[in-house]
């Protein structure tokens, strides 16, 4: 169950087809799909919630969506489809209502965030405050779906420790955490990588390249931090060329408000001090030019608020970069500082061009981090012997009500 699917479910599926499950998914209609799944998908939402006061628009919509998949869940029941287990993401209303229509199938919930006023990333950045006194109230309404797919789940699935650590403590023992994974045989490092810019040179490992990637180019990726840093940072390093690779979107947090996207706004406000020949903007790229970025990458630099961490900061790991990351609470469930990178505090551009810097000073030191990196990767979060074996594990004890454990750091 997940309106995009297959999302996050990716891995689980192909693995359930490679172990013979039969799979169904419901999904909304612009969903990718895949192969060897049957698909059942919901039409569009008539979506009136322009009507119904801000706080509950959201909520709203969740139950349009809610009750238009129980129909479509009714539709399989009634054909004589009664599932074995119920795997969703609860996050947009669809798992709402489905113990009404399959009340005897364990229903196994993934568990991405916990929304709460303090403590996460509302209110975390000064420069974009929370709008007070209302933001608990707020919140609480957007939580109202998900503490619902709280009470009626089995059991749930977190990808960090700090992200189940949001959850309400009473619902903690019901939660294992494990990580998406990465597929550490594919994004591994490459001393021959090289990629031809469209807008100007070829680059190769030879060159003092610095990356940094986000889905789109926002402020809960410190893209702001990261823009302002490249006046100094690209003065100080007369040679380097920076690779940004990220969309002109928005995932999180809000657009700029005079309209336009973040990369316009920093350009404006930084660009003139800025050699366009030496930084290159990518926008969104295909996978595996992705992943040469990653390999010709001298230094990497990955920022967050605290909130869901990117895949993409475990692929830097993975390709064995030396990585300067900012010191926010996700990010230190990953990495440690020098050991497996160097952290800074997420609004100092002094401490981040430092950092920087260092690592290009002493490649020695910059490959122990990116060897301890691919190390620590290869051994926590590969997908394929460590991640997929547990949550295939995981959501076939669940399908037969056998006895599942929550993480201990979970349930404390």
């Amino acid at each position: 169950m997940h309106q995009n699917f297959p999302g996050q479910f990716v891995h689980l599926a192909h693995a359930g087809g490679e172990r013979g499950w039969d799979m169904t998914a419901i999904c909304a209609a612009t969903a990718p799909g895949m192969a060897g799944v049957r698909l059942v998908r919901y039409p569009p939402l008539a979506d009136k919630s322009h009507a119904v006061h801000p706080w509950a628009r959201d909520l709203h919509v969740k139950a349009i969506r809610a009750e238009v998949v129980a129909r479509e869940a009714l539709r399989l029941r009634e054909a004589g489809y009664v599932p074995d287990l119920i795997y969703g993401h609860p996050g947009w209303g669809e798992c709402l209502l489905l113990k009404d229509i399959f009340p005897d199938t364990p229903q196994l919930n993934f568990l991405e965030f916990y929304y709460r006023a303090a403590g996460a990333d509302v209110g975390f950045d000064p420069e974009f405050p929370a709008p007070a006194p209302w933001t608990a109230g707020r919140l609480r309404f957007k939580n109202m779906v998900l503490r619902e797919a709280l009470e009626t789940m089995d059991w749930g699935v977190a990808p960090t420790q700090w992200q189940a650590s949001l959850l309400p403590p009473q619902w903690r023992d019901r939660v294992s955490v494990i990580f998406d994974g990465i597929d550490t045989d594919v994004v591994r490092p490459d001393a021959a990588a090289a990629l031809q810019l469209a807008s100007g040179p070829r680059l190769t490992r030879d060159d003092e390249v610095i990356t940094f990637v986000s889905r789109n180019l926002e402020p809960y990726r410190g893209f702001h931090v990261f823009m302002r840093a490249l006046p100094e940072l690209l003065r100080r390093r007369p040679r380097a060329h920076v690779l940004a690779i990220g969309g002109d979107g928005v995932s999180y947090g809000t657009p700029p408000a005079d309209g336009g996207s973040w990369r316009e706004v920093l350009l404006r406000e930084v660009g003139a001090a800025l050699d366009p020949a030496r930084l290159h903007f990518l926008g969104r790229v295909p996978y595996a030019q992705y992943l040469k970025v990653l390999q010709l990458s001298r230094v990497h630099v990955y920022l967050t608020y605290p909130f869901v961490l990117s895949w993409s900061l475990v692929e830097a790991m993975s390709a064995g970069c030396a990585i300067v990351a900012s010191d926010t609470v996700p990010v230190r469930e990953f990495l440690a500082h020098e050991c497996t990178a160097r952290l800074f505090p997420f609004f100092d551009g002094v401490a981040l061009v430092e950092q920087v810097c260092a690592l290009l000073d002493a490649p020695a030191a910059a490959a122990a981090l990116g060897a301890a990196a691919r190390a620590d990767a290869v051994a926590r979060h590969d997908l394929r012997r460590v991640c997929l074996p547990q949550l295939v594990d995981l959501a076939e004890r669940v399908a037969r009500r056998a006895p599942a454990q929550a993480s201990p750091e979970t349930a404390a």
